[in-house]
C-alpha cells in the first residue's frame, strides 16, 4: 500500500544538484496526493529556466518506483517560483526579485545583444522579465527590440507620475533612447547620467518581475557606481570576446565588482563571437578572434563559464531589424541563447541559496 509518508521518504533521496539538498528539505514538493497506485505531486523549482528540470523529474519517478512501488502511476507537475534573497528595505524596485547587471570591460563585444537575448531567453522559459538600458550615452535597446519609434506613456500611482515601460516580445523595456530623438547626442556629465539612471529606477513602473536585466555601459565608471549604490544587485554577468585585449578589459570589470566596497557577485563570464560559422557551412567553426580568452579568465577568477556564443550574420541582422535571435525560430544561435538564459538562472538560484542577502551598497571612494 502506497502512503504519503513513503513517497516523501523516497523523494528525500532526490537532491537538487545546484543547491545540494534534497527536494523535500528544500520545500519543493507540493500538493502530494495518493489514491491507490496513483501518486501525484508538484515539484516547485527555483526558476522556470532550470536546466536540470528533466533530470529532477526523472529522479523523482525512479525514486518512487524503486523505493515505494514499481506499480506506482506517477503524475508530476513541474512548476516554478523564482526565489529572491533581497533583505534591503525594498524602497526601490519593490516588486523585482532578482536584478542582473550585464557588463563588459570595453565596447564592441556584443554586450547589448547578450542583454537583450538573455532577457528574452528568460521570458521564453516562463519568467517575468524587464530590461533596463543603462547605457545612457549609447542606447541600442530600442533598435534591437524594434521599438525605436515608440514613446512610453505616463500614469499616476499614489499621486506620483510614473513612466510605463514599453512591452515587446513579452518583456518590459526602458531606455533613454525612448525619451529623446535618436539623432540627438547625449552630452551629459557623469552626475546628469547618474540622475537619469536613478529615474529609471524610481520613476518607472516596473511592477512584479522575476528578473530585471540591466544593460550597463562599457567600462567602469559613474553609472556602475550609481547602480551599486541605488539598486540591490543580485549579481553581474561579464561579456567578453576571445581575444586577449578584450579579456584584459573584462578582467577590470570583474575586479570592479570584486572590490571590497562593492562586492557584487559575478554570476559568470560569457564568451561572445567565440567562433565564426558561415550560414552555408553550419557545422564549421572558425576561431578568427582567437580561442578561449574569456574561458581562461573565468578559470583564473574561479567564476562559472556560462558558454560560448557564435559570430553569425543572422544575429547582427536580427538586431538591426528588431528581431533578436531568441525570437527568430530559424536562428542558429537561438538555442545557444536559451541555454545561456538557463545557465544564468541556475547561477542566480545558487547565489540566492548560498550567499549573504542582497542589499544596496554604501560606497565611499574618498
Amino acid at each position: 500500500m502506497i502512503t504519503k509518508e513513503a513517497v516523501l521518504e523516497a523523494l528525500g533521496n532526490v537532491d537538487d544538484p545546484d543547491l545540494h539538498k534534497d527536494i523535500v528539505t528544500l520545500g519543493m514538493v507540493k500538493d502530494l496526493s495518493v489514491d491507490g497506485n496513483k501518486v501525484a505531486f508538484t515539484v516547485e523549482l527555483t526558476t522556470p529556466a532550470c536546466p536540470m528540470k528533466d533530470m529532477i523529474e526523472k529522479a523523482c519517478i525512479n525514486a518512487v518506483r524503486l523505493m515505494v512501488s514499481k506499480e506506482a502511476e506517477i503524475d508530476i507537475t513541474m512548476s516554478a517560483r523564482v526565489i529572491s534573497n533581497r533583505k534591503d528595505r525594498k524602497d526601490v524596485l519593490p516588486g523585482v526579485k532578482n536584478i542582473i547587471a550585464v557588463a563588459s570591460g570595453k565596447g564592441g563585444v556584443g554586450k547589448s545583444t547578450v542583454a537583450v537575448n538573455l532577457a528574452l531567453g528568460l521570458a521564453a522559459e516562463g519568467a517575468s522579465v524587464g530590461l533596463m538600458d543603462a547605457d545612457i550615452y549609447g542606447p541600442s535597446i530600442p533598435i534591437m527590440l524594434g521599438i525605436r519609434d515608440e514613446r512610453p506613456k505616463m500614469t499616476e500611482v499614489n499621486g506620483k507620475g510614473m513612466i510605463v515601460p514599453i512591452e515587446k516580445y513579452g518583456i518590459k523595456a526602458m531606455s533613454i533612447g525612448l525619451l529623446i530623438d535618436e539623432k540627438q547626442a547625449v552630452i551629459w556629465r557623469g552626475p546628469m547620467a547618474s540622475s537619469a539612471l536613478k529615474q529609471f529606477v524610481t520613476d518607472v513602473l516596473w511592477g512584479e518581475l522575476d528578473y530585471l536585466i540591466i544593460d550597463l555601459p562599457p567600462g567602469t565608471g559613474d553609472v556602475h557606481l550609481t547602480i551599486a549604490q541605488t539598486i540591490p544587485v543580485t549579481g553581474a554577468v561579464i561579456v567578453s570576446t576571445p581575444q586577449a585585449v578584450a579579456a584584459a578589459d573584462a578582467r577590470k570589470a570583474v575586479m570592479m565588482f570584486k572590490q571590497e566596497n562593492i562586492k557584487i557577485p559575478v554570476l559568470g563570464v560569457i564568451e561572445n563571437m567565440a567562433y565564426f560559422t558561415p550560414a552555408e557551412l553550419p557545422e564549421n567553426k572558425y576561431y578568427i578572434f582567437g580561442k578561449g580568452g574569456a574561458a581562461q579568465m573565468a578559470e583564473q577568477f574561479e567564476l562559472p563559464f556560462l558558454g560560448e556564443l557564435p559570430l553569425v550574420q543572422s544575429i547582427r541582422e536580427g538586431g538591426d531589424m528588431g528581431i533578436p535571435a531568441v525570437i527568430d525560430q530559424d536562428s542558429p544561435a537561438r538555442e545557444r541563447f536559451l541555454e545561456l538564459a538557463r545557465n544564468v538562472a541556475q547561477n542566480v538560484s545558487i547565489r540566492n541559496a548560498s550567499m549573504e542577502p542582497i542589499k544596496v551598497l554604501e560606497i565611499n571612494l574618498s
